[in-house]
């Protein structure tokens, strides 16, 4: 019985670990998908700040009217 035990959990770290290996292809993947992130977060930020400058904008030209 201890062998038995023994061979399926040897056999399951084995899948185990050939599975959570990655692949290069995968690694490129996630590198852009990463890439593509950080553009989107660029881009949000960029436009909060745009709208953040036409609210000053429109706040400064209430005041002087």
């Amino acid at each position: 019985m201890k062998k038995l035990f023994l061979m399926l959990m040897a056999a399951g770290l084995f899948s185990f670990t050939t599975i959570s290996c990655d692949s290069k292809q995968e690694n490129a993947s996630e590198e852009v998908e990463d890439a593509a992130d950080d553009v989107e977060d660029a881009t949000e930020e960029a436009a909060d700040e745009v709208e953040d400058t036409a609210e000053d904008l429109d706040d400064s030209l209430e005041v002087d009217n």
